[in-house]
């Protein structure tokens, strides 16, 4: 099922202040010939926290100490050249929609067009009610933003009234290099992904691995909106460290593998980069 001829691949990481810092992981996954660099986000986490930590057992102290995205991706921006650079993912749902889309089009036109923009809605109520977030809506309210950031990029004088986002005609500059703006992922495994990617994304980010149907699912709703699954982005984050398992994940239908890195300093990532740089090279041939 493999739908491209050529795979990319990269890393994740949380950037915190305790990890190997964002200039260097960028410049350092670029000299070894990798593809991108994704970072995550959370503004923070309530100390009250109910919501449970979806891995299983306590919270790790990265989801607290991270930098923010955009700042660390701009700044990995300027070090670079080559490689993708996107958020995995961007909680769009904490975010002012207006803003976010001068934040997003300054640094795809910083990057020269190198940003990809993976969104999510999230899992903890308590950090996004803490933004004013509506959490029962929240998928709803990550379209309606998503749409409206469309409409801010592709026109000189944009305007969106939807029942949660609503603005008047505006003028917003920078535009992205590209008028639909830079590549939009979803990271979600749930069943309403397949439609919310073929309505307003360009690419799908699932976590780990695939269930079964998943993928023709995609190609159903891709289909049934007159896309075309072999136009769409298809990255796996937590790639497999294993050559056959990559393969597998290949020839289910991801052209781009984005392996983790955990959140430590330059001595213990540097060799967990050369591994993945010398797996990708393998699968390359």
């Amino acid at each position: 099922m493999a739908f491209r001829d050529s795979q990319l691949f990269g890393v994740t990481m949380f950037p915190t202040d305790k990890a190997m810092q964002p200039v260097a992981l960028a410049k350092a996954v670029e000299e070894r010939g990798l593809d991108s660099l994704f970072f995550p986000e959370h503004t923070h986490i309530p100390a009250a926290r109910q919501t449970p930590f979806p891995g299983g057992g306590d919270l790790p102290e990265m989801y607290w100490r991270t930098h923010d995205p955009f700042v660390a991706l701009g700044a990995a921006a300027a070090a670079t050249s080559r490689i993708q650079l996107g958020t995995g993912i961007c909680l769009v749902i904490e975010r002012d929609p207006i803003t976010l889309a001068k934040e997003v089009a300054s640094l795809d036109v910083i990057s020269d067009g190198r940003f990809v923009l993976g969104i999510g809605a999230g899992w903890n109520r308590e950090e996004m009610e803490n933004h004013g977030a509506n959490y029962p809506k929240r998928w709803a309210v990550v379209r309606e933003k998503v749409l409206a950031m469309k409409e801010i990029w592709a026109n000189d004088e944009a305007e969106f009234h939807g029942e949660h986002v609503n603005f008047d005609p505006l003028w917003s500059w920078p535009k992205p290099t590209r008028p639909s703006g830079p590549p939009i992922w979803i990271g979600a495994n749930s069943k309403w992904v397949f439609d919310r990617v073929a309505e307003y994304a360009d690419g799908w980010m699932p976590i780990g691995g695939l269930g079964s149907g998943n993928m023709e699912r995609m190609q159903a709703a891709l289909e049934a909106r007159g896309r075309n699954v072999k136009d769409m982005d298809l990255a796996l984050f937590g790639a497999p460290a294993d050559a056959d398992q990559l393969r597998g994940r290949i020839d289910q239908g991801f052209d781009h593998l984005i392996f983790n890195l955990p959140p430590e300093p330059d001595d213990k990532i540097l060799p967990r980069l050369d591994k993945y740089a010398a797996l990708a090279e393998q699968i390359r041939g």
